[in-house]
């Protein structure tokens, strides 16, 4: 029997592990598969919830890692994991995404000589003072096997050298979940709960540190909310970073007339926040497939984006940091300047099973 640990520490990774979980122990692989949660997002309902909404089954090794700087938290996992691995002795660890679990975790791997799958490896956004761009870089710089969501990946991995025989265009296994759990969404009370209507509001989730750890910047936003919510209602599930600057920060009184603010959401509820949104703000690059896969019109609060295809195919709109130009944006949206979208190459529910086939063959 082959043994297999996944790593997980945030709630991206949650909804992409889950599918691999499922398609795995569908398989007939003779597989252990043990997971590994690091503890990055430690906060009840950015967490537990999340393995309870997927169907997760507890983790085998809880780190709490907790919260920390980039460096704290690579560290404490890396130092944490090595022992498990020193353990364990597992054929493969699997990691996703782009937190600093995916590379702490990678790096322990390579480092004790055990191979390194990738999913959703080779997105670039081409700005390194993002962190996860630098989580990405070395994750697949040092990766045996890079499964791939988008045609893009395939570009970069090429361009940065890799070997065309670690590479496999797999499609997105973020979409499986959503896929999954469509049909559960469409029966979550959430809308009746805040009294919300189909299409008749904007759904804000806003996280990143460039546009909410700045005070001036986080101003800027809390003014953006406020003009938009002359137009349309907001509804924002908060992030507790969020949350918290919006409060230091004086901010949080001036909003709360104004906007319906939730605690983070289970997945199950946000989806059906998402699949019913006249229109997304977001700086999350998860929520800009998820829309794109929803044909929900979405306006990203960044200058780039890892994810080109929601743009060049999907509903995604990249309006950059500048709050005049995403209020432009919106206003065009709600206006009925709408894209049309479509679904991208293999975002069918079956990247997970593409992975576990590739894997019969790999372990």
């Amino acid at each position: 029997m082959k043994k297999v640990i996944s790593i997980v520490g945030a709630r991206p990774n949650f909804m992409k592990i889950g599918p691999f979980h499922k398609a795995l122990r569908q398989s007939s692989l003779d597989v252990k598969h043990l997971i590994c949660h690091t503890g990055q997002h430690y906060d009840q309902n950015m967490s537990k919830i999340f393995f309870d909404d997927f169907e997760l089954p507890s983790p085998d090794f809880y780190l709490g890692v907790g919260s920390g700087s980039h460096a704290e938290q690579v560290a404490k996992i890396m130092m944490s994991f090595e022992k498990i691995v020193e353990n364990e002795k597992p054929d493969l660890i699997i990691v996703v995404g782009d937190v600093n679990s995916t590379m702490a975790g990678s790096l322990v791997a390579a480092k004790m000589g055990i191979k390194v799958a990738h999913i959703e490896a080779g997105l670039r956004s081409f700005d390194r003072t993002m962190p996860e761009e630098i989580n990405r870089i070395v994750t697949d710089s040092i990766a045996d096997y890079l499964f791939v969501t988008e045609r893009s990946g395939l570009v970069n991995l090429k361009n940065e050298g890799v070997s065309s025989n670690k590479i496999f265009f797999v499609g997105n296994i973020m979409i499986d979940s959503l896929v999954h759990y469509l049909s559960k969404a469409s029966s979550s009370l959430i809308l009746d709960r805040l009294n919300l209507k189909k299409q008749s509001y904007l759904l804000v989730t806003l996280h990143r540190p460039s546009n909410v750890d700045d005070k001036e910047n986080l101003k800027a936003t809390a003014h953006l909310l406020k003009n938009l919510a002359k137009s349309i209602k907001i509804v924002f599930p908060i992030h507790p970073r969020t949350k918290e600057n919006l409060e230091k920060y004086g901010l949080d009184a001036t909003l709360n007339h104004e906007i319906e603010f939730t605690e983070p959401l289970g997945y199950i509820d946000f989806l059906c926040l998402q699949k019913n949104a006249e229109v997304i703000l977001t700086d999350s690059g998860g929520i800009q497939e998820e829309s794109t896969y929803l044909g929900v019109q979405c306006v990203t609060m960044r200058d780039n984006t890892e994810r080109p295809v929601t743009v060049e195919m999907g509903t995604n709109h990249l309006a950059g940091k500048d709050v005049n130009n995403v209020q432009a944006k919106i206003l065009a949206v709600l206006s009925g300047q709408k894209k049309a979208g479509k679904i991208p190459e293999l975002w069918d529910g079956k990247a997970a099973n593409r992975i576990v086939n590739y894997l019969s063959d790999l372990l």
